[in-house]
């Protein structure tokens, strides 16, 4: 019975520890991109999403995340970014 209690105990205790990692694996991951406009660092979240995307439609670019675009690629989107920084906000 005492083993039985003992394996019970660190069973409960793995689950406990193990339980932010499966949690945080599920969250929405931000990253920190390079804009050469303002020579720093924006973060990206889903909002960036948005605007990558339809940059990728309106200029008929296949997907490919942004961090494995080349640099010319890249500041070709934050070209366009910064010429469209208001759409959304005019709705």
């Amino acid at each position: 019975m005492k083993t039985i209690s003992r394996l019970f105990a660190t069973a409960m205790l793995m689950t406990v520890l193990a339980t932010p990692a499966f949690l945080t694996g599920c969250a929405e991951h931000h990253y920190r991109a390079y804009d050469p406009y303002y020579n720093g660092y924006r973060d990206w979240n889903h909002g960036e999403d948005v605007y990558y995307t339809r940059w990728e439609t309106e200029t008929h670019r296949d997907h490919v995340d942004y961090r494995k675009r080349k640099a010319d690629e890249q500041k070709q989107y934050w070209d366009w970014r910064h010429n469209h920084a208001n759409d959304y906000d005019k709705h």
